[in-house]
C-alpha cells in the first residue's frame, strides 16, 4: 500500500457562484464542501509538470498530479492553510480505515473514473440506479468500503456504455493540523 500526496484547491460555499450552481445542478444539498480527486471539483494547485518534479511523482498516465515524497511537495508549496492537502490509496482492497493516517484523516472513498479525472459520486449527475445522493457524506465520499466496492461493482456493470463507470476506488484523507505535515504509518499489529 503506497501513500500518494496532492494539494488541491477548496471547493465549497466560499467558492461563490460557481459552488452555488454546482450544488443546484447536483442536487447535493447535503455537501459543506467537495473532497475529491476529481479535477474540476478543485483543481490541483501544481499544475505545470516541471522538471524537477519527476524523481518525486506518480510517472503513470494521468497520475502526474500525485507525490510519492511529502516532504518534497511541502517544499513546492508557498502556504498550505487555505488547500486541501490529501493523502490517498489508490485501488485498496479492503478498509483501510485502521490505517495510521498520521496527521490525515480519514474521510472516505472516492470512484473516479480511470484517468483520474471525473468523480463518479460527484461529477457525473448521480447514478440514482445505483447509490442515491444521501448516500454521499458532507464532503462528497462514501463512508464504508464494502459499499463503495458495491457501487464500483454496479455501476461497471449496469452502465458499460459509461466511461466514468469504469471506476477504481480511492481512499481520501485529509491534513486537519496546521503544523508541518508529518509522513503516515501503517499501524502494526
Amino acid at each position: 500500500m503506497q501513500f500518494l500526496y496532492l494539494a488541491k484547491a477548496r471547493f465549497g460555499p466560499s467558492s461563490g457562484t460557481e459552488w452555488t450552481k454546482y450544488v443546484e445542478w447536483s442536487g447535493l444539498t447535503q455537501l459543506t464542501e467537495v473532497v475529491t480527486l476529481d479535477g474540476m471539483l478543485g483543481p490541483v494547485v501544481l499544475g505545470e509538470t516541471k522538471d524537477s518534479y519527476w524523481p518525486h511523482i506518480v510517472n503513470e498516465d494521468w497520475m502526474l498530479d500525485f507525490f510519492v515524497d511529502l516532504d518534497f511537495l511541502l517544499s513546492e508549496l508557498a502556504d498550505t492553510n487555505k488547500l486541501n492537502m490529501l493523502s490517498v490509496i489508490r485501488k485498496p482492497s479492503a478498509d483501510v480505515r485502521s490505517v495510521d493516517w498520521g496527521g490525515f484523516t480519514f474521510l472516505g472513498y472516492d470512484l473516479l473514473d480511470q484517468e483520474v479525472a471525473v468523480s463518479a459520486l460527484t461529477n457525473c449527475g448521480g447514478f440514482p440506479d445505483v447509490f442515491a445522493n444521501s448516500e454521499l457524506s458532507h464532503v462528497g465520499l462514501i463512508p464504508d468500503f464494502d459499499r463503495a466496492a458495491e457501487i464500483q461493482d454496479m455501476l461497471r456493470r449496469m452502465h458499460p456504455e459509461e466511461r466514468h463507470a469504469d471506476c477504481d476506488i480511492w481512499a481520501i484523507s485529509r491534513w486537519q493540523g496546521d503544523d508541518r505535515l508529518p509522513h503516515p504509518t501503517i499501524a502494526s499489529g
